[in-house]
């Protein structure tokens, strides 16, 4: 899985040289590329922003030094990757994005700042994406957001597949619980049924507090998954008992 990232402050992104991406990146699994914008600015200061046409504060990228970048990566490689640009009137981004996303197996970010970025640039944009409704100073954070959402489920970074599956969204529901060592804890005892070894009645509890906490803390969420037999059932069970509560 390969990312180029367009942006105007490419130290930002040391941050994922660490970890879990550091070592994908070192066994070859991700390629993370950070392309500064600046460098394809034909002015001599490498100014790449200006005043906005119609009044206004603050400043706009201009569309120049971005489609010299866009063109410098086609031809490197010959084409052109699906090209993600970070804006606040984009797509919101989900798990789901994530796992769709991965199939294009090679992926440009663009990272707008100041007021934003000409329209123009639209023209050679594939998608635009949101990561929520607030307002950051650049696209830099959001797009290392996707970058480390997508290459958790590229196979080969995390040890298991399992390891993120059963992660909070990965199929639609929160988490289950998590314990560790010691067994008890100031008094807090771990569930017994993790204690058991009947990987059975342990799959049974898990699905079970995973629809129990999304039900409470994120309902909105049942309403977009399309629920199991098993999983139905629990869900009656689950209401059930908070009405006798």
């Amino acid at each position: 899985m390969k990312f180029e990232v367009l942006t105007l402050f490419p130290e930002m992104f040391d941050t994922l040289n660490h970890s879990i991406l550091k070592k994908a990146q070192q066994q070859n699994i991700i390629e993370i590329n950070t392309i500064n914008i600046r460098d394809f600015s034909t002015n001599k200061h490498r100014k790449v922003d200006d005043y906005p046409y119609g009044g206004g504060a603050g400043m706009v990228m201009q569309p120049e030094p971005i489609y010299n970048a866009i063109d410098f990566i086609v031809q490197k490689f010959g084409y052109k990757p699906y090209t993600i640009m970070m804006s606040p009137r984009g797509k919101r981004f989900e798990q789901k994005d994530a796992k769709r996303l991965l199939e294009k197996k090679h992926i440009v970010l663009l990272c707008g700042h100041y007021e934003g970025i000409d329209e123009r640039v639209l023209e050679i944009v594939d998608e635009e994406i949101s990561i929520g409704d607030f307002v950051l100073t650049g696209g830099e954070i959001a797009s290392m957001a996707i970058i480390d959402c997508i290459s958790r489920i590229v196979p080969g970074v995390l040890p298991k597949e399992e390891s993120y599956q059963d992660e909070s969204f990965y199929d639609g529901l929160l988490e289950y619980p998590q314990y560790t060592r010691p067994e008890v804890f100031r008094g807090m005892k771990v569930p017994d049924v993790l204690l058991s070894g009947h990987h059975e009645n342990i799959r049974k509890w898990r699905k079970y507090q995973s629809l129990k906490i999304t039900l409470e803390k994120r309902p909105d969420l049942l309403q977009k998954k399309l629920l199991t037999d098993e999983e139905k059932k629990m869900l009656m069970d689950i209401k059930n008992s908070k009405k006798i509560d």
